[in-house]
């Protein structure tokens, strides 16, 4: 009926934009009417939220037919610390479509299986922490993790306050930078695209200039690459190709590589557990908090844990308010190391525009007993 009404709409004359009648297929932690949104949870199965995602509504103003959802690493990957990627209670083990037997990586999974597969035009996944670049590098594909702020996340079944977003996953950068544009918007609801609206209203298919690199200077992370030689020499030829579009390419360091893992971890921890129960008790989510599905869990182990356990729920939810000064001191040192001592140091020392480091390895034959590799 979507589709009928955009066709009308189009033969009528009146064009949206680029995405006027475009499938677009959403990772199952985002909210969609009339769908159900699951995070791949056996527990939410039958959880139909109240209301589209803030994301989803902007999708839909602009033209876009949402053509269903795709399965995830459950709970965006975020239950146990040996999970196999793309494997979700509610949906099984997502398969990468290049190679059966590989993993999809996740968490958004899915998306980035059923976008390589052509299943629809574009999708969106979500990440936190490799979430969206992870399955578009082993499925060939565009991801693009915007900036915190820049999309917003009302509505999305959430990780970390801090580090959350949902974006585009494309099999080309003309379709990212345009499903880029649909959703980067101001949202009352996130204070954290409030803070940014004058961004949100960029045009980014403007910017697909083929003499964009003209004059650029882009810093290599070599501490990042060496560990298998395809990948390596995937990501020398695009040096080269860089260096062939006009951009001066430099070896760089980020001095503090590596030093905020812990404090991270920690970070997600706390937020994980503070963001989940507001969601869940918001949405009137069948099971009103991180505790209640704990025991779900537990009492339905035969089909929601066969493979792994959930020691990063445990761990979440034996963690205090974020008022806790061991947070608060983790979140501060985590942003001061991975920010103006990390990232943004590397970028002043030698006056980059941007880094460049491989993505991922080739996909690692999946492997539910082992976990991932």
């Amino acid at each position: 009926k979507d589709a009928d009404a955009l066709d009308a709409e189009r033969k009528a004359g009146k064009l949206r934009g680029p995405l006027h009648g475009i499938p677009v297929l959403l990772k199952d932690n985002i909210d969609a009417l009339p769908m159900v949104n699951s995070a791949g949870s056996l527990a939410l199965a039958d959880h139909k939220p109240k209301a589209d995602a803030f994301l989803v509504s902007k999708l839909r103003e602009a033209g876009a037919v949402i053509l269903g959802k795709t399965n995830l690493s459950e709970w965006a990957n975020f239950r146990s610390t040996r999970s196999s990627s793309g494997w979700s209670g509610r949906g099984g083990q997502t398969k990468n479509p290049y190679a059966l037997d590989r993993s999809p990586c996740g968490s958004s999974a899915g998306t980035g299986s059923a976008i390589a597969a052509n299943l629809a035009s574009v999708g969106i996944g979500t990440e936190t922490d490799g979430s969206i670049l992870c399955p578009s590098a082993v499925a060939g594909l565009v991801g693009i993790k915007p900036t915190v702020g820049l999309v917003s996340r009302s509505g999305i079944i959430p990780i970390s306050e801090s580090q959350d977003t949902a974006g585009p996953m494309t099999r080309s950068v003309a379709d990212a930078a345009a499903l880029l544009t649909a959703i980067a918007a101001a949202d009352e609801a996130d204070a954290a695209t409030k803070e940014r609206a004058a961004d949100a209203a960029i045009d980014y298919t403007t910017h697909l200039k083929a003499d964009a690199l003209k004059g650029a200077r882009i810093g290599v992370v070599r501490k990042l690459t060496g560990y298998q030689p395809d990948t390596d020499a995937a990501f020398e030829r695009a040096i080269a190709a860089m260096k062939a579009a006009g951009a001066t390419v430099v070896d760089a360091e980020i001095p503090t590589l590596g030093q905020w893992d812990k404090d991270e971890y920690e970070v997600l921890l706390y937020e994980f557990k503070d963001g989940l129960n507001r969601y869940l008790a918001s949405s009137g989510a069948p099971y009103p908090s991180l505790d209640a599905l704990i025991a779900f869990n537990k009492a339905n182990a035969a089909t929601s844990m066969p493979f792994f356990a959930q020691e990063i729920f445990e761990q979440a939810n034996a963690k205090g308010p974020l008022t806790e000064p061991a947070y608060i001191a983790a979140r501060d040192k985590a942003r001061r190391l991975a920010g103006p001592q990390g990232i943004d140091a590397a970028l002043k020392a030698q006056q980059l525009d941007a880094l460049v480091a491989p993505a991922m390895s080739p996909a690692w034959p999946t492997d539910p007993v082992n976990a991932d590799h």
